[in-house]
């Protein structure tokens, strides 16, 4: 089903908590809560393809893909189910993930994630398209400036989640975000009020509270484990 094994960090005894990046990062945008998470969960902090110290791949370079690799992580190391947390792309991965593999996942937190291109703010698009123009030209010569085009592209066309496939689903949910967030406050309900029975909960921050805001965050998502933990 995949074609790299993802380089990971895991700390900690108990469920099984997966962390998700966003685009561009790595597991490292987790150091701020990772410790206080694996001192109540086995959590895990993978880096997707082509991010971090994980290769590319010969794969293709989508969303779905990172969703069949971190299944194909979980089967590696006898993982039946986890809580999953992603952030902003990887909020999308946790939710492509959960709607592929619902019998995969104990519960789901989504934190700044989105259901479309135009889910984030226009000053974000903007600033995707020029990135977007300026590696054009450079790509076929130059290897980072290909991967930044890849990641610029994905998020142009990515992700495509339809709010009524959220409807389907069964799982324990909070959706996180920040009360500054690049993702559209009406969007962020859209996400929450589609899955039934999510809860929503905005922390004081912009885009990366799990980095801004470290206390706060992992309350939160401590808080939420803790009702579901042991389903």
């Amino acid at each position: 089903m995949t074609d790299v094994s993802l380089s990971h960090s895991v700390c900690g005894v108990g469920e099984d908590l997966i962390l998700i990046h966003g685009n561009g990062g790595s597991r490292h945008d987790f150091d701020r809560v990772f410790p206080a998470l694996s001192r109540h969960y086995r959590t895990w902090a993978p880096d997707s393809r082509w991010h971090g110290e994980t290769p590319r791949g010969s794969a293709p370079f989508t969303l779905s893909q990172f969703a069949d690799d971190l299944v194909s992580f979980l089967d590696e190391h006898d993982i039946p189910a986890a809580h999953l947390l992603g952030f902003s792309d990887g909020a999308n991965v946790a939710l492509l993930f959960a709607l592929r593999y619902p019998d995969r996942v104990r519960s789901l937190i989504p934190v700044g994630g989105n259901l479309f291109p135009t889910g984030v703010c226009e000053e974000l698009i903007e600033q995707i398209h020029r990135v977007t123009a300026d590696m054009l030209p450079l790509a076929d010569t130059d290897p980072e400036a290909a991967r930044t085009l890849a990641l610029q592209l994905l998020m142009l066309l990515e992700p495509t989640i339809s709010p009524l496939a959220l409807r389907t689903l069964s799982v324990p949910t909070l959706v996180l975000a920040g009360t500054e967030d690049i993702i559209r406050p009406e969007h962020t309900r859209l996400i929450a009020d589609s899955i039934p029975g999510a809860q929503m909960m905005l922390i004081p921050g912009g885009h990366g509270i799990a980095w801004e805001n470290p206390d706060a965050f992992t309350a939160a998502v401590l808080h939420f484990l803790g009702t579901v933990a042991g389903r």
